[in-house]
């Protein structure tokens, strides 16, 4: 008797692991475009991203993404799983999300004139469940804003919800002086080292080009 081979049905072909960005952030969604790729789902995890006492900026923003992926890992067995975390720090201190004007008029006052750190965590786990974890660590000098370019940017409303009182990408581009790092991971998301960490699993469109 011969052996029956089944042929891969076109129309349905087999399905690998999806991608899940563990990020409600648009930011996140639209870098993740940038490099071409679509998560197959989007879900933001809720775990308390309270800061632990004398936790220092570093260590925080590490411990962010990794428990934002770990919160997901057991809905998504083999998937891949990515989520970042920014934080804004001055020294040890660690700039908060923008809530209200006092806060972002607080954190735009502090960042005037002055340089600072952003840190960008990055923790992926991979279908076969390896973590991995990356982060990057870039400095950016705002110029001397004047009290009217303050006011301005508060009305604007684009600080809300953004670390440190401030997008990137945005109105506030025009307060930035010096960028010594990575655009993408102040922004939110390093490119660069989820491009790596993908093509290392073989897994996306910059797997496919190496």
């Amino acid at each position: 008797m011969n052996d029956v081979i089944l042929e891969p049905d076109a129309a349905h072909p087999p399905k690998g692991p999806r991608l899940i960005l563990g990020s409600a952030s648009p930011r996140r969604l639209a870098l993740l475009g940038q490099i071409g790729l679509e998560p197959d789902n989007i879900e933001a995890p809720d775990i308390d991203e309270t800061p632990h006492a004398k936790e220092k900026p570093r260590a925080y923003v590490q411990r962010m993404a990794r428990e934002k992926a770990e919160a997901l890992e057991a809905h998504h067995v083999g998937d891949f799983i990515v989520t970042g975390d920014t934080v804004v720090a001055r020294g040890a201190q660690i700039l908060p999300k923008a809530e209200n004007h006092e806060q972002a008029k607080s954190c735009l006052e502090l960042l005037s004139g002055r340089s600072h750190t952003v840190f960008s965590a990055l923790t992926v786990i991979t279908s076969t469940g390896q973590i991995i974890e990356r982060l990057s660590q870039n400095r950016v000098t705002f110029k001397r804003l004047s009290a009217q370019e303050v006011v301005s940017y508060l009305d604007s409303g684009e600080w809300q919800g953004k670390a440190g009182g401030y997008a990137i990408q945005g109105l506030a581009a025009s307060f930035i002086q010096r960028l010594k790092g990575s655009y993408s991971a102040v922004m939110g998301l390093d490119l660069f080292h989820l491009a790596g960490v993908l093509a290392g699993q073989r897994f996306g469109l910059m797997a496919q080009l190496k």
